[in-house]
């Protein structure tokens, strides 16, 4: 697959690091941003690089030539005026999809996952979505979730987008699923893009933005999807965010959180650990997390483990909440994260309980299933989708069916916290991190 990197970048805001080059070339643990991307594809066998250049852009094209001493092909689109995040690809007669990165974000992923994803959707647009610490400030992506009446089990995320949330729009609580500006595009949505544009800048008609002009203009084709990972990803937009990613360059994270990697998880229970158990929580106005819960997040985030919560939630079962009531709790606990700087990487749920009885209770949730806790489902399904090393991971819980489940699942150690006291999570995390 083509590669297309947008490397016109001046920088301002990161200008005190280094201000006499392209912002893509402002060195980072020795080599410049750009580069490290570059070595990132080569590794994964993408090899056909064009480089969109402007500001300085004289200073990439003499560093990296034809590309054949990074081990791969380079041509270069010059702008010689600024043509916006996608006037350039309006330009360059693309035929085939391709992928599309910013040359000022640090990431390691695994392209060949994204590939096959987008290929499964037949989509026109695949958009890379993880969490980050500031959702607040972030592009939010949403999408189509087909209800349990519909699936005949549980919700089901189709990972269609069908609505893109600016930082600017009104928000109460969202998921932080924050659009990581790394895409697939289809020649397709180019071309559809075209049949109905209209500058929003007529002065400069060729300046077109990605997001509001191709991606978002065109959500109601159902064509637009979101590929969710925990990988690292992060820009170098401020000095602050230039220095934690060069510590974590250096410390191997970056590497290490390529999914084509073994991982290794924090499974976290949520009433009690999280927030306050108060018997069967209902509503998102009962919600409250528990004192120290965001500091102990936070250090697993900064840790290389994954954050990941694995909860019973019989109250679906019983007829007590329904699923779209269960989503508000969960949005509101993403927000109140990451109001906090700190994020989880996902979120299982068990809807499940055996025991019949109950009045307004659901029958197709009443059987003994193979994820409600102590059994381990939850956490081999999470296992699953990220690639992640059991034998390496923690399960922390309040109970001891947390506990069983952690090692029924062949976790490497499982602790055991009391409920809903203030800093248990802080301190069981500050103790698990301190000793490995």
């Amino acid at each position: 697959m083509k590669v297309i990197i947008m490397a016109g970048g001046k920088g301002t805001r990161i200008a005190s690091v280094k201000s006499d080059v392209p912002k893509p070339m402002i060195p980072i643990a020795g080599k410049p941003i750009l580069e490290w991307l570059i070595e990132c594809l080569k590794g994964q066998g993408l090899t056909d690089i064009t480089l969109v250049i402007g500001y300085l852009g004289h200073i990439i094209k003499e560093f990296f030539g034809d590309g054949s001493k990074f081990g791969v092909h380079i041509d270069y689109f010059v702008e010689e005026n600024p043509l916006g995040t996608a006037g350039a690809l309006f330009k360059m007669n693309l035929q085939e999809d391709f992928l599309l990165l910013c040359g000022d974000v640090i990431l390691d992923v695994d392209y060949h996952r994204f590939i096959e994803f987008h290929r499964a959707n037949k989509a026109w647009a695949s958009l890379m979505a993880h969490p980050n610490g500031h959702p607040y400030d972030s592009s939010l992506l949403v999408t189509e979730i087909i209800p349990p009446h519909v699936s005949g089990g549980l919700p089901v995320d189709t990972h269609r987008v069908v609505k893109w949330m600016n930082k600017e729009d009104e928000r109460l609580y969202y998921r932080n699923r924050v659009n990581a500006g790394i895409e697939i595009i289809s020649p397709e949505l180019l071309q559809e893009t075209m049949k109905n544009f209209v500058p929003r800048h007529p002065e400069t008609p060729d300046k077109i933005d990605l997001d509001r002009d191709v991606l978002k203009t065109n959500i109601s084709s159902g064509r637009i999807f979101a590929y969710d990972t925990p990988e690292y990803i992060k820009d170098m937009g401020t000095p602050d965010r230039y220095y934690e990613v060069e510590k974590d360059i250096l410390s191997g994270k970056v590497k290490a959180r390529n999914l084509s990697q073994k991982q290794k998880a924090i499974f976290l229970d949520r009433d009690g650990v999280i927030n306050k158990h108060i018997g069967f929580l209902r509503k998102s106005e009962e919600f409250e997390l528990i004192p120290g819960v965001t500091e102990a997040i936070k250090a697993i985030n900064m840790s290389g483990y994954l954050a990941i919560v694995v909860t019973n939630q019989p109250v679906i079962a019983r007829g007590e909440c329904t699923w779209e009531e269960l989503q508000r709790i969960h949005d509101k606990m993403e927000t109140e994260l990451g109001k906090e700087g700190t994020f989880l990487d996902a979120i299982y749920v068990c809807p499940h309980h055996k025991d019949k009885g109950f009045e307004g209770e659901r029958p197709e949730y009443k059987f003994d299933c193979d994820c409600r806790k102590p059994k381990p489902g939850l956490l081999l399904k999470a296992a699953q989708d990220f690639n992640i090393d059991l034998s390496q991971s923690i399960m922390i819980g309040d109970s001891e069916s947390d506990i069983q489940a952690g090692q029924n699942a062949g976790c490497k150690e499982s602790i055991l916290i009391e409920t809903n006291k203030d800093n248990a999570l802080f301190e069981a995390v500050n103790n698990l991190l301190g000793m490995s």
